[in-house]
């Protein structure tokens, strides 16, 4: 569907990479059949902050789990590779999502086949790789062996098919070929269990070639023969210690001890003398020595050219074999989501062309699967559209799970145009086209830019690439500047999605500004909702359900407590939280406050004062137990101190008290 002229930057790269492969001696490549573009229009818009955001391909924390590693389920290593693609180009085209879900729903229903394919894809391997290494003269003979029982595998496959009543099962079976003439060729060339490689020798066999037969015949019989010479040799001279041997230095030799060397015959030739004997050769050994050697330097070239003439040959079947390894990837791919959806519990989703997205009892795929043993997730609805609620303004307590809701709500739209069920109890989806995150932030000081700005740069992209298929998810918008910048900036964003934005996207707002909550009154597409928290005496708890309505407080405090700040810290917070609620209120401006405040706790600290005692006075100094200038305390301390303690009986010091305690009262 593009010209040549809109390939034209494609084609220079493509170019200059086949220049670079043949500049440096890599000269096969005929493996590399096509060229093709991405066509954007075909797959959902993911920029790099959404990937990153939503842990599509890594988890951004070093226990966390990826979108991939819980979809993969893959049985060869071309199909783990096919999956991450699927994970990253999520398409947009209503016919091939549908066909990809109706495929793993016949694999979820049909579990008997689904074992036997996952059984004989788990022998398969990486046929992917093996024919790339074919295509360049560089697989070993064990691979193409290998080779040779992916064909066996692929032939198994093709087999279930006629059995099968599916269309689209029958047409991927039918892409398959096991190509048969080639395995004839690989069965009839090939050693079973050849060396590993070529330089080692036995890896053609034996009936393929006659002169390879006849030189493998003369090798080992020659071997036989000069193990006759020697029985020969014994006999006629009598030394029956007589040894054979062979050595890099002259090759074969007879050994005779010093014992028996008079019976050495004139005709033997000495080539090297010993502490226990000597050693000969002879012109008869010599002779059959070199028919012997020569013939296992022709084994091994002529194995190596009969070896290199077998990868030709398979080289004739390269595209049926890269046609077979996108097969059984997509294959291996399908049957993985159908696997996983069966153990997590999965649904099959209903797409559309509509405008709406409708979750009932939607759950996050990663975190549900990192709960402790035990523990549930608490699923939750989300309802989106563009005419009656295009904007969910989500307030409540931070750690209560606002973030899980929006990313939840994209990993089920994102997983559903890959062609996998999704975690929820149902779920009816209009067709997305792009997804956006502003979902945490992260300081990029490599480049001079803060956490705010950041943050400022992911959403200006956001408000700027929106279409009316398009979700957006903003968690905590403006939380990187001053509390009054950050209200006022997440006020004016949230009123342009709705009022001002060329397209109506669909917008999840999650929010600690609970201010933001007025704006449902202004604007008829955003409605409330907040996280339900139960509040029991001063702890809270985070049920982690969505309900409609906006939420009064952040219970940031609380979370501090939970995280375990010092009293010291968390009593100061609560002071200061008066003063500026107090001030934000319009009860006082926030000096007034700060001044009211403290006069609150001086008056505090005076009641507690004289409870205690009075221990000490307004400045928190210590008084002194006794006032010198009362008489009365002057004549017990006095009294007290002219006691000699030493010789005081304890009735003695029983009236005493009494005495004190009576001056005391009266």
């Amino acid at each position: 569907g593009f010209g040549v002229d809109s390939l034209n930057e494609g084609l220079i790269a493509a170019g200059a990479c086949l220049h670079y492969l043949l500049e440096t001696k890599h000269e096969h490549s005929s493996h590399i059949t096509k060229i093709s573009r991405i066509d954007e229009q075909g797959y959902v818009w993911l920029d790099g902050f959404t990937m990153r955001n939503l842990e599509l391909l890594n988890s951004s924390s070093f226990e966390g789990q990826s979108l991939v590693r819980i979809l993969d389920k893959t049985q060869t290593p071309m199909g783990a590779r096919l999956l991450k693609r699927w994970v990253a180009l999520p398409l947009y085209d209503l016919e091939k999502i549908q066909a990809r879900l109706d495929l793993v729903e016949f694999f979820v229903n049909e579990s008997q086949l689904n074992r036997v394919i996952t059984t004989i894809l788990a022998q398969i391997g990486d046929l992917e790789r093996l024919v790339s290494k074919i295509a360049v003269l560089r697989a070993s003979p064990r691979e193409v062996e290998k080779l040779k029982l992916i064909l066996l595998q692929i032939k198994e496959l093709k087999n279930l098919a006629p059995d099968v009543k599916n269309k689209a099962f029958t047409d991927l079976i039918g892409r398959l070929d096991a190509c048969e003439s080639l395995f004839a060729i690989i069965e009839k060339s090939l050693k079973e269990e050849p060396a590993i490689s070529v330089q080692k020798g036995q890896v053609i066999a034996t009936g393929f070639n006659a002169e390879l037969d006849d030189l493998r015949a003369l090798s080992f019989s020659g071997k036989d023969y000069l193990v006759k010479i020697q029985q020969e040799e014994i006999a006629r001279t009598g030394i029956s210690s007589l040894k054979l041997g062979f050595n890099n230095v002259f090759g074969y030799y007879l050994e005779v001890t010093h014992a028996h060397k008079d019976k050495v015959p004139d005709t033997w030739i000495r080539k090297q003398t010993l502490t226990s004997g000597e050693r000969y050769i002879t012109e008869e050994i010599k002779s059959y020595e070199q028919k012997v050697l020569s013939a296992e330097e022709k084994i091994l070239s002529l194995e190596n050219q009969l070896y290199m003439e077998l990868l030709q040959s398979v080289l004739l079947y390269m595209e049926p074999l890269q046609i077979n390894a996108q097969s059984l990837a997509k294959l291996d791919v399908i049957v993985s989501f159908s696997n996983v959806s069966i153990e997590n519990n999965y649904v099959k989703p209903v797409l559309n062309m509509s405008s709406t997205i409708d979750i009932i009892k939607g759950r996050h795929p990663m975190i549900e699967k990192s709960l402790p043993i035990g523990e549930m997730y608490i699923p939750n609805d989300v309802y989106l559209d563009t005419s009656t609620q295009q904007i969910m303004m989500i307030t409540g307590p931070n750690m209560s799970g606002k973030s899980a809701v929006l990313r939840q709500t994209a990993l089920i739209v994102l997983m559903s145009q890959m062609g996998c069920f999704v975690p929820a109890f149902s779920a009816t989806l209009g067709l997305t086209d792009k997804v956006f995150t502003r979902v945490g932030a992260s300081d990029n000081i490599s480049s001079g830019e803060s956490t705010f700005m950041v943050e400022m740069n992911e959403t200006a992209n956001i408000l700027h690439n929106i279409s009316d298929r398009s979700l957006v998810l903003l968690d905590e918008i403006g939380r990187g500047t001053s509390t009054y910048d950050g209200i006022s900036i997440a006020w004016a964003i949230a009123e342009y999605l709705h009022a001002y934005a060329p397209h109506r996207a669909k917008v999840l707002f999650a929010t600690h500004y609970h201010e933001l909550n007025a704006l449902a009154k202004e604007f008829p597409r955003i409605k409330n909702f907040h996280v339900n928290i139960k509040e029991v005496g001063t702890e809270v708890i985070f049920l982690r359900n969505l309900l409609e309505g906006g939420s009064e407080h952040s219970f940031g405090i609380h979370v501090a407590r939970m995280a375990g700040m010092p009293k010291e810290v968390l009593d100061r917070a609560e002071e200061m939280i008066e003063i500026l609620e107090s001030s934000r209120t319009g009860q006082a401006n926030l000096e007034e406050a700060i001044n009211n405040l403290k006069k609150k706790y001086q008056a505090e600290n005076v009641k507690e004062n004289k409870e205690h005692s009075k221990t000490t006075d307004s400045a928190g100094c210590q008084l002194s137990f006794i006032q010198l200038e009362d008489p009365l305390l002057s004549e017990i301390k006095e009294e007290i101190l002219t006691t000699d303690i030493d010789t005081l009986t304890p009735v003695e010091a029983l009236v005493k008290l009494h005495a004190i305690k009576k001056k005391l009262k009266a």
